[in-house]
């Protein structure tokens, strides 16, 4: 048999598969994504039982765990534990702090004479290894930002390099007021566990520094960990630059084209029903920023998104959405970026096209 473990490290490096035996409603909270949620006890038998605990001691809770969790219900837990080590062998499990519950999993496990290791600490320690690797990655790996206007292309930047993070990625969301995706962004404690893996796996690959886009505090609904924002705040900058045509493409591809192409994805059945999500997320994006727009520019960009939605849903013609990209760049985020450069100029250490910065990120943010 294998040991229990508290090498937290190799468990994430690997992607060693984890059976969290928590309950659901601490597992929606935050898990790691890896982790497959079988639970001892549903929610509510897990409050009875803290709300026992709480009143009458340790000894009645686990009486009133064992009344609750017994028969054919103790059966069907114990057959899909059993059917998730045949398919993990090679895995752990674990509870909140790697305490009673993970144990009467092990020993029910053992009953039924499978021996499975636990993860000493359980999620807990699991979770403040991971916060600690962030935050040890930030201030040690020298950061370096990929900054410039929307549409440059940076997260294609981002993506080509072995040693980024990508924190719209992990976030699920592009960072603007049209950066939503189709489908939900992770929980705040997700996001962070994922970066924090991924910032692990970068630095065990032998990098010495960290590339990641030039961001917000806020990626949507998720928020950059303080340590890392706080970093990245006086971090040296490489502008991306590229031509005022090529971005609107890009940007058409990303909003227009693979945005359509999602909320089709969720409509499989229904063309009409995919193509209004998709027009209701549109129209809603440029809703969200109508305030700081004004009341004219508003109506005129408003205007053309609808009429571009109309020849799209008609002739399946995408182009007509070029004018109200054009027309935001130049009258809304130009503004913005050019006032963001400016400020920022004293920190940036290089700037060109994507193929030079991205030669030249590779040249100067070299592996140890």
């Amino acid at each position: 048999m294998r040991d229990n473990t508290e090498d937290f490290r190799q468990l994430f490096l690997q992607n060693v598969p984890l059976m969290d035996v928590r309950a659901p409603i601490e597992f929606g909270k935050g898990a790691f994504p890896q982790a497959v949620n079988l639970p001892l006890m549903n929610d509510s038998e897990r409050q009875k039982v803290g709300t026992q605990y709480k009143q009458q001691g340790q000894a009645a809770a686990i009486e009133l765990g064992h009344q609750l969790v017994r028969g054919k219900l103790k059966a069907a837990r114990i057959d899909a534990w059993l059917a998730h080590v045949q398919a993990a062998p090679e895995g752990y499990l674990y509870c909140f702090r790697g305490g009673l519950r993970s144990q009467l999993v092990q020993q029910w496990l053992s009953d039924a004479g499978v021996q499975y290791p636990r993860v000493i600490g359980g999620y807990k320690a699991m979770r403040r290894f991971l916060i600690d690797t962030l935050d040890a990655a930030a201030l040690e790996c020298n950061p370096i930002l990929v900054a410039g206007m929307t549409g440059t292309g940076k997260t294609e930047v981002i993506s080509a390099l072995d040693n980024s993070l990508d924190l719209e990625g992990h976030a699920h969301h592009r960072g603007s007021s049209f950066g939503r995706h189709a489908t939900p962004q992770p929980g705040q404690i997700d996001f962070e566990n994922h970066l924090a893996i991924a910032a692990l796996k970068v630095r065990a690959a032998g990098h010495s520094r960290l590339v990641l886009e030039d961001e917000g505090r806020i990626v949507g609904s998720c928020s950059v960990p303080l340590t890392l924002y706080r970093v990245m705040q006086e971090a040296p900058l490489v502008w991306l630059e590229d031509s005022f045509e090529n971005r609107v493409t890009r940007i058409l591809g990303d909003y227009v084209i693979n945005m359509q192409g999602e909320y089709a994805a969720l409509h499989p059945s229904d063309a009409q029903a995919g193509f209004s999500a998709f027009a209701e997320y549109l129209l809603g994006s440029l809703q969200r920023i109508h305030k700081r727009l004004g009341g004219e520019r508003y109506q005129q960009l408003d205007g053309l998104m609808r009429e571009a939605l109309e020849i799209q849903q008609r002739t399946g013609d995408v182009q007509a959405h070029r004018r109200w990209i054009e027309s935001l760049l130049i009258h809304y985020y130009d503004p913005m970026y050019v006032y963001q450069r400016e400020s920022k100029d004293p920190r940036v250490v290089f700037s060109g096209e994507q193929q030079a910065v991205t030669e030249w990120l590779r040249e100067h943010c070299i592996s140890e």
